[in-house]
């Protein structure tokens, strides 16, 4: 689950994207001031930031160049109700990856912060080659997963499916993002029935026990865990 910070001091607004994010699947942190968003970044790491301009105490536009010259390339989002193309350029300018003008739908916010989040993943993912869990290890270039050394043969949609675990090891995958992020992206559906099969198909390929699984686990309730582990 992604973990936005949201730097807005309209209350209403607030609420709204609080219930919204949520509901997206997002882990949503808010600061109502400059100040309060420093001590955020002090103390967590985040896949996304929300920024509004105009803050009683300062700017948005502060808060990103200040993010941007510790070198943390954390994709970032403003918000704001000035829609004036020198405010644009700033923002940009200043290290922005998008801007979203106030007011706007719910639901395109969330769709452009999973773009966004999309569009990093794929850019983090194309510098590294191998993935490795465990006794487990996953060529990227080659599309190949290997298992204490022998290749294991999995469909498309496993080794998609696997992948997006191994990349989330040891946190929380809900159902709704794997159906989400994983098929409906790029055009396919896959209903939830379809999903547990996969994932029922895919431990008799990963674990020693399918019935008692070690790596890929159920949280009930929520989803699923890769567990970085050995067998």
């Amino acid at each position: 689950m992604n973990r936005l910070l949201l730097l807005e001091d309209d209350i209403n607004l607030i609420d709204g994207l609080r219930y919204s994010l949520k509901k997206n699947g997002f882990m949503l942190d808010v600061a109502q001031t400059v100040a309060q968003a420093y001590e955020c970044l002090k103390s967590t790491a985040y896949d996304l930031l929300l920024l509004d301009i105009t803050l009683p105490d300062g700017s948005g536009f502060d808060v990103c160049d200040l993010v941007r010259k510790q070198g943390n390339q954390v994709p970032i989002i403003f918000l704001t109700a000035l829609d004036e193309e020198v405010n644009v350029i700033r923002g940009l300018d200043s290290g922005g990856d998008d801007y979203i003008t106030k007011p706007f739908r719910l639901g395109e916010l969330s769709s452009r912060i999973r773009a966004l989040l999309r569009r990093v993943n794929i850019s983090n993912s194309e510098k590294m080659t191998i993935l490795e869990s465990g006794d487990l290890s996953i060529d990227l270039m080659g599309s190949r997963v290997f298992c204490k050394g022998q290749v294991l043969d999995l469909t498309n949609a496993e080794y998609r499916l696997l992948c997006l675990l191994v990349r989330n090891a040891d946190r929380i995958v809900t159902r709704d993002m794997i159906l989400r992020e994983l098929w409906d992206s790029t055009g396919n559906f896959v209903d939830d029935n379809t999903l547990s099969v996969y994932v029922r198909r895919l431990r008799e390929k990963v674990e020693i026990d399918p019935s008692h699984p070690q790596r890929l686990v159920t949280v009930r309730g929520f989803g699923y865990r890769w567990n970085e582990v050995s067998i």
